[in-house]
């Protein structure tokens, strides 16, 4: 199961950070992600952490500004998110049993948290 936490209201320029929490499985070997859903729109990868060498990929949009990180001995993985938009508003989720930077290719997902960016 993954549990995610940390999302809320915060103005234009501001910080969050989430936590997805990991429980049964092999998080260690599990490639992690978090993906994002904005009204209206699809949902849209966001990053993702390489279960094997720690190697991370970012979505253009948030590249130099959100950074994602993982720890093992607590299996949770992180989304430190700065300089937050108003475009960054959206339901994220966490997700692993990737093969994929892809939706369609996410074999487990966590519950949504909402993140409001107000400008």
């Amino acid at each position: 199961q993954l549990q995610a936490s940390g999302g809320g209201l915060v103005q234009s320029g501001g910080s969050l950070r989430l936590s997805c929490a990991a429980s049964g499985g092999t998080f260690r070997r599990n490639t992690m992600a978090w993906f994002r859903r904005a009204a209206g729109l699809e949902r849209e990868f966001v990053a993702g952490i390489d279960w094997s060498r720690g190697t991370t990929a970012y979505a253009h949009s948030v590249k130099g500004r959100f950074t994602i990180t993982r720890d093992n001995a607590k299996n949770t993985v992180y989304l430190e998110m700065n300089i937050l938009r108003p475009e960054d508003t959206a339901v994220y989720y966490c997700a692993a049993d990737l093969t994929g930077w892809r939706a369609e290719w996410v074999g487990s997902w966590g519950q949504g948290t909402l993140v409001t960016v107000s400008s």
